[in-house]
């Protein structure tokens, strides 16, 4: 068999080649759904994503007998090794034909990079951080992904395990149904003590001072997700960032703030699962995508919680069961009826004990791989 070949993106032809090999992996996959061309080259450009003011990236791809076969990226994270005070570097935007060979030549590139710069561990997959898609589905290939969330072909785990890699962390996600998060007796009644007590009052974002209300964003997300495990606080820029790209498609009603005697203390990010829109656009915003994420929207049936967080001091209060309740019964109003809370930690207990309060079956797994330098 021919010898595989690995080289270095190093052109706006290899870019687009190397983004556009999903489309061969997934042609036959009714499950995949495309992502938006201008926006991975957006996440992929070292000169206008912030995360790269702290990060460096590398761009491989791999070919046989001048076919085009694999990708992947090695990238070094430098805030994540300050933060965690870690040695480690990670590989993302992975995909290959189910080949060991070239999956083997893709990892060992992108490992000898990553060793090349002192690091002594790979992780992953990382698109390109926690931040952004993290993980690599093991469990419910039966369904489409979430907005934002990761899907690949069951293949890439004999792939994974047969390279050695070991398992570092899995991540849920849990499938809620309106009818059985409404009743939980237990939500309801732990919702209704922790509101009484506290005083909390939830509201939504109010899109017309954007910027301020960002602000409130900002206080709230390094703060309640500091303690877990791979988490990476994001710089004003970065957050700055990924907020005018949701402003365009979040629903004002699902954006909350939780606030106790004037004082910000939570925050909830549900967003309605776009993926409907964009399985259908196969990529491309222009000219149609735009009519189409203007008319299909009231079809979306799904919702995802993104993010929920409640500033340390304030938890284990019972506070994110008010936003839980709050959160049900607003997607309700808008005809939303099932959602998914993704990702949760395997270990995070308190993230894992509201889903099960909210009758949550954990409907979907990702793993996170790790593997010596």
């Amino acid at each position: 068999m021919a010898k595989v070949n690995i080289v270095t993106v190093s052109s706006k032809k290899d870019l687009l080649d190397f983004i556009k090999f999903s489309w061969k992996i997934y042609q036959n996959d009714k499950y995949w759904v495309p992502p938006l061309i201008f926006d991975k080259k957006k996440i992929l450009d070292k000169t206008k994503n912030p995360f790269f003011k702290h990060a460096e990236m590398e761009l491989f791809l791999a070919r046989r007998n001048g076919e085009l076969v694999g990708r992947i990226a090695a990238i070094k994270n430098d805030l994540h090794n300050k933060y965690h005070n870690d040695n480690v570097g990670f590989f993302g935007f992975f995909e290959s034909i189910n080949d060991q060979e070239v999956a083997n030549a893709l990892f060992d590139s992108a490992k000898k990079w990553l060793k090349e710069k002192g690091l002594t561990e790979m992780r992953g997959p990382a698109n390109p951080s926690s931040n952004e898609e993290y993980g690599m589905l093991i469990d419910g290939f039966d369904d489409e992904p979430r907005i934002m969330m990761t899907y690949n072909p069951i293949y890439y785990l004999d792939l994974c395990n047969n390279y050695g890699f070991t398992k570092a962390k899995d991540l849920y996600a849990y499938k809620l149904e309106n009818k059985k998060v409404i009743a939980s007796d237990k939500l309801r009644r732990v919702a209704e003590i922790a509101q009484k007590r506290s005083g909390i009052k939830i509201s939504q974002i109010d899109i017309k001072n954007f910027d301020h209300e960002l602000e409130k964003v900002k206080l709230v997300y390094n703060n309640a997700w500091a303690p877990n495990w791979g988490f990476i606080p994001m710089t004003d820029e970065e957050i700055d960032a990924m907020a005018k790209d949701l402003k365009q498609i979040i629903e004002p009603s699902l954006v909350l703030f939780g606030e106790i005697n004037s004082k910000i203390v939570g925050f909830a990010l549900v967003l309605l699962d776009y993926n409907y829109i964009f399985k259908q656009m196969n990529g491309k915003l222009f000219p149609y995508g735009i009519i189409k994420l203007l008319t299909q929207k009231k079809k979306i049936k799904w919702a995802r919680i993104l993010t929920l967080g409640i500033i340390p001091e304030y938890q284990k209060r019972g506070l994110d069961a008010v936003f839980y309740w709050e959160i049900v019964q607003r997607a309700a109003k808008i005809g939303i009826f099932l959602g998914e809370a993704s990702w949760i930690l395997e270990d995070n207990d308190m993230m894992n004990r509201g889903a099960e309060t909210m009758n949550g079956e954990i409907y979907k797994k990702y793993r996170i791989y790790e593997i010596k330098i």
